[in-house]
């Protein structure tokens, strides 16, 4: 969960043919497809340092391409449907697309045309016209998402996140988690395939069964999530958010007596509805209370009760070095699972499940994260040091 919100900058190269656009000569090279459907991009060298890439796109998402982003759900229709709509929009002006922001923010751009305003009346008008605030959230939400999957097509890499080039894939050690515990990434659009995210981390290192993702507003996702909660029943369930207006409890407080007989069982022999399920909130600190307040009133509809809440003693997490957290004592959402790991690691039911490497495995990747940001951020002549960067947006 971060405090300031970063900059998602995707530059789609998704293509077969490529033409390059220059000042004073042009020529057209050949690469070979980066995806089963061709697309055309075109080239603009006109920026001294970073080029403008426009991209005639594929009608549709495939499920394929959606589930390589790190998921096993179905394609949510109504990002589906944006994808295509907005693919019709741009074949049928005289514009095209790119995608880029600061602070955080998507910015739908056009190189020629007027693509750009055409859509924006279009979405602002759908918008308007939805008749209440769940409506308006699913398709906020899934906006957002179809930006982002149309922005870095070919850009990013689909498990990392990361810009091709700063791939960081094999350096991150798997690991198996205790078939007992399964994560789920509670995950606000705007940091959807955001590059900082640190949530990602979890399905990098455990799968995606074991960390699954939610996307907030996808009602898909959530439906999915809650039919697991309902499944393992409210004691069962736990979300971790340090909020001091909201009860929570310590690990220890929450699992010292835990008196299943079932710890040391085969995954095999596993019913669904003995898994811990564990809430991680994925989203900016301004963003998650929203997020929280959607939880509560779900919990409370579904079992007329509170989400049970867990806090944790973890300590700042080493992203504070890039990322500024709006306090020392708060931590990334790849930090708050080692900070869970590790403090059920010291409860006497859990210690021999190997949770502590388990957090070791999460945090290494952490590492790695970390390097190859800082990496990028030097090659790219940028400040990485907190008091000179605080207020800058992260690439």
């Amino acid at each position: 969960m971060r405090h300031q919100q970063t900059m998602f900058t995707s530059i789609p190269i998704f293509r077969a043919l490529t033409i390059l656009k220059c000042s004073n000569h042009h020529h057209t090279t050949t690469s070979a497809s980066m995806a089963a459907t061709p697309a055309t991009t075109v080239c603009s060298a006109a920026s001294p340092s970073i080029q403008d890439h426009v991209t005639v796109r594929a009608a549709t998402i495939s499920l394929q391409e959606w589930q390589a982003w790190g998921t096993d759900s179905p394609m949510p229709t109504q990002v589906a449907q944006i994808v295509e709509e907005m693919v019709d929009l741009e074949r049928q002006s005289d514009a095209q697309m790119k995608f880029g922001g600061l602070g955080g923010k998507l910015k739908l751009k056009a190189l020629w045309g007027d693509f750009k305003t055409q859509e924006d009346k279009k979405h602002r008008a759908k918008y308007k016209a939805l008749d209440d605030s769940e409506q308006k959230l699913h398709f906020f939400s899934a906006r957002q998402i179809a930006c982002r999957l149309l922005g870095s097509r070919g850009y990013l890499c689909q498990k990392c996140w990361l810009p091709q080039e700063d791939c960081m894939c094999s350096r991150v050690v798997t690991s198996n988690l205790w078939h007992r515990i399964r994560f789920w990434l509670y995950m606000h659009p705007k940091d959807f395939l955001r590059q900082n995210n640190t949530g990602k981390l979890l399905w990098q290192v455990f799968g995606i069964n074991a960390a699954k993702l939610c996307l907030f507003g996808i009602a898909e996702h959530e439906e999915i999530m809650w039919n697991a909660f309902s499944h393992s029943g409210r004691n069962n369930v736990w979300c971790l958010y340090p909020n001091k207006n909201t009860p929570t409890k310590s690990v220890e407080d929450s699992f010292t007596g835990c008196t299943s007989n079932n710890l040391l069982s085969e995954p095999h022999q596993t019913d669904e509805g003995e898994m811990f399920n564990f809430i991680l909130i994925d989203g900016t600190w301004s963003n998650s209370a929203a997020m929280f307040r959607r939880l509560k009133e779900r919990a409370d509809l579904i079992w007329g009760d509170d989400l049970p809440c867990i806090s944790l003693s973890t300590g700042a997490s080493a992203m504070h070095k890039l990322r500024p957290q709006p306090s020392w004592d708060r931590t990334c959402t790849a930090g708050a699972a080692v900070g869970l790991l590790d403090e059920l690691h010291l409860v006497s039911q859990f210690n021999s499940l190997g949770l502590d490497k388990q957090a070791e495995a999460v945090e290494n990747s952490v590492d790695v994260l970390l390097a190859s940001l800082t990496g990028r951020r030097l090659r790219m002549g940028r400040s990485v040091t907190r008091r000179q960067r605080h207020h800058d947006d992260f690439c």
